[in-house]
């Protein structure tokens, strides 16, 4: 059992780099353990899968999640090439969401049996840490029940609002993809769909909240900071 967590910063990257990069990680720790139980190996003998935490940034593109609906994709092509926004069906689940420059992209290529075998937990701990990090802004966060993700004002559901975006795959309890928190989003790509499928609740990000421009290293440190706490 390996708790160790690698992390790697790769900058701003184009999202199909990013996610080839991620299959070849995920792929070989899916590898070394079919190879441990196919060859019966003890615990003594087994190789030690690693456990990937990846920060990244993203030029303009949108996702769309295995069960996502591309109805809501509500810009043309034509448009999406005029502002040269990619798009990507990809195959973690959740609908349609927007990466972008001045949002943190976290990617977690887990071995779970390091940790604990359940994805509900893993998906909550994942917000946890994000809602740790936000309170060193002063920003009060939460979960709404039912919707996955980060979000504001969570006593008020006309003005709730997405603050981080969820997805994730999962197989063999090896994890990829991860979350998405707007720090200093542009928040007019947004307009051109429905986020995650949800017409009814607004996104923000912490720039918003705070009025002001706020550090991605720090940020970043932060939230890496309470994700080993968390998960180790």
């Amino acid at each position: 059992m390996n708790k160790n967590i690698n992390i790697q910063d790769w900058g701003l990257i184009a999202y199909k780099e990013a996610w080839d990069k991620q299959e070849a990680l995920f792929a070989e720790t899916v590898s070394i353990k079919l190879e441990n139980r196919n060859e019966l190996r003890t615990k003594n003998d087994e190789v030690v899968t690693n456990n990937f935490l990846i920060f990244c940034q993203h030029p303009h593109v949108y996702t769309l999640g295995k069960s996502g609906d591309k109805t809501n994709l509500l810009i043309p092509d034509s448009m999406m090439k005029e502002k040269d926004i990619s798009y990507f069906p990809i195959n973690r689940g959740g609908d349609i969401t927007y990466h972008g420059p001045g949002q943190l992209v976290g990617y977690l290529i887990f071995d779970l049996d390091n940790f604990f075998t359940d994805i509900h937990k893993f998906l909550r701990y994942l917000e946890e840490a994000i809602i740790l990090t936000l309170a060193e802004y002063n920003i009060k966060a939460g979960r709404i029940a039912g919707l996955t993700g980060v979000w504001l004002d969570l006593d008020h559901p006309a003005k709730s609002r997405k603050i981080c975006a969820m997805g994730i795959r999962a197989s063999r309890w090896v994890t990829m993809h991860g979350f998405a928190l707007n720090i200093n989003t542009d928040l007019s790509y947004y307009s051109y769909i429905n986020p995650c499928g949800i017409t009814d609740k607004a996104v923000t990000s912490m720039e918003k909240e705070l009025g002001q421009e706020v550090s991605m290293e720090d940020v970043q440190e932060k939230l890496g900071s309470n994700l080993l706490s968390l998960f180790q």
